[in-house]
């Protein structure tokens, strides 16, 4: 959420990120409705001040003047009585206006539609060129017992799976080297609730905008997070952080969901595009400096690399142009992992994890404020990155490291947590 006042000094600037980030939302909309809210909160003081002065004018009035003034009482409160009623519907249409408006994406952000304006920044690791053909990760599954479609999707419906076996255990040893990685690099580790209230999800910035990617539990009012982001960032809602005590830095580890509404017949076979998956995710409170924020971002990000170097997976760093950051992101980074299943078996670069700056974004929805040590309050920084998100890294993991009998030699870092297995067996 942008500060209002900011708002209307710089109307262009944000038209121009609505614009080019995509939202449908009209700013003259809520300038009207701001201006109108000031309106009707100068007339509410008048009124109230009003009314004070007749309480305080009648016990010392005369008989001729008190009836006078008995009657303009009974009218100043009718009038209040309504100026409360507009008051309340402005401020809801004003509310609803600021929780749609974008940040301002960093100068460096390409402008663009979607992915294909993304700007690449660099590749690493070498492409395997394979002797054999390959298989995809939905061939090597199946022949290596590693997962259940079948049974699941006959039970919880589409986009459904079960690892099994090697597979559970897999994705358990990517997660633990993911986590050993953060805990070893400064992170502290939280596994926190899966199931959030309405205002931690608006507060994110996930709502009201993405309301239709949520699964909701109706009977309690609550809903399933798709990130962990979303607690570890609300871990401080309402609260004051002192600013000797940033940066804040979790790793959150979590089941997590989403309903992949907009996703309707695409990537439907396999494990890329689940309703249910398993994320560690990076939550950085920092001071509300854009030099500070750059060098946590781009911490962030070498974190999920090296996470990816120990996995031996080669990959591209991208840019994300306006039209693919989200709402409140000010710089977002992708990491595109190589899968050789991907694109009819031509293999592709896909999205395995992203890295994200807010500026004050989220803290301002979410009411966390800081304590400079001026004594000044302000509003700290937040930034997030995917460290690792199974089932879908378990694509590039075994489609690069397979071999022509279809087995799938696991690297070494993997080795500690996958119970002495170092090979995969059909």
């Amino acid at each position: 959420m942008l500060d209002i006042a900011f708002i209307r000094q710089n109307a262009d600037a944000v038209r121009a990120a609505i614009a080019n980030k995509r939202v449908d939302v009209n700013l003259d909309d809520l300038l009207s409705a701001d201006k109108e809210r000031r309106e009707t909160i100068a007339k509410l003081e008048q009124k109230r001040a009003r009314k004070n002065e007749i309480a305080a004018l009648i016990p010392k009035a005369s008989k001729d003047d008190r009836p006078k003034l008995i009657e303009e009482g009974k009218s100043v409160k009718t009038e209040l009585e309504q100026l409360e009623k507009d008051a309340g519907a402005v401020k809801t249409r004003f509310d609803d206006l600021m929780l749609r408006v974008p940040s301002l994406p960093r100068p460096e952000v390409p402008i663009g539609k979607g992915e294909e304006d993304n700007v690449e920044i660099r590749k690493v690791g070498d492409i395997r060129k394979f002797d054999f053909t390959p298989k995809d990760h939905v061939e090597l599954m199946q022949s290596l017992r590693l997962v259940d479609w079948d049974g699941p999707r006959r039970f919880a419906g589409a986009r459904s799976y079960a690892l099994k076996g090697l597979g559970a255990i897999l994705e358990l040893a990517v997660t633990r080297l993911a986590v050993d990685t953060l805990v070893e690099r400064g992170l502290e580790l939280v596994i926190p609730p899966v199931m959030v209230k309405y205002e931690a999800l608006e507060g994110t910035g996930f709502f009201p905008l993405g309301k239709e990617e949520a699964y909701a539990i109706t009977a309690d009012d609550l809903y399933l997070v798709g990130t962990s982001e979303v607690p570890l960032v609300s871990l401080h809602r309402d609260q004051t952080l002192e600013a000797d005590k940033l940066p804040i830095r979790y790793a959150g580890l979590s089941n997590c969901f989403r309903r992949e509404a907009g996703a309707h017949g695409k990537d439907t076979k396999g494990l890329y595009r689940v309703h249910q998956f398993t994320k560690v995710e990076q939550v950085i409170f920092c001071l509300p400096d854009e030099a500070l924020a750059e060098k946590e971002h781009y911490q962030l990000l070498a974190n999920a690399e090296a996470i990816l170097a120990k996995l031996e997976i080669p990959y591209r760093v991208a840019i994300a142009c306006t039209g693919e950051i989200g709402l409140g992101q000010t710089r977002k980074h992708e990491i595109e992992s190589w899968m050789p299943g991907r694109n009819d078996g031509k293999g592709a670069y896909s999205e395995t994890h992203s890295c994200s700056t807010l500026g004050d974004f989220q803290s301002r929805r979410s009411n966390i404020r800081l304590r400079m040590q001026d004594g000044t309050l302000s509003y700290p920084y937040t930034l997030n990155n995917t460290a690792i998100a199974s089932p879908r890294i378990l694509i590039p993991l075994l489609e690069n490291h397979q071999n022509a009998d279809g087995s799938v030699t696991l690297p070494k870092a993997l080795l500690p947590y996958m119970n002495g297995v170092s090979v995969l067996r059909p």
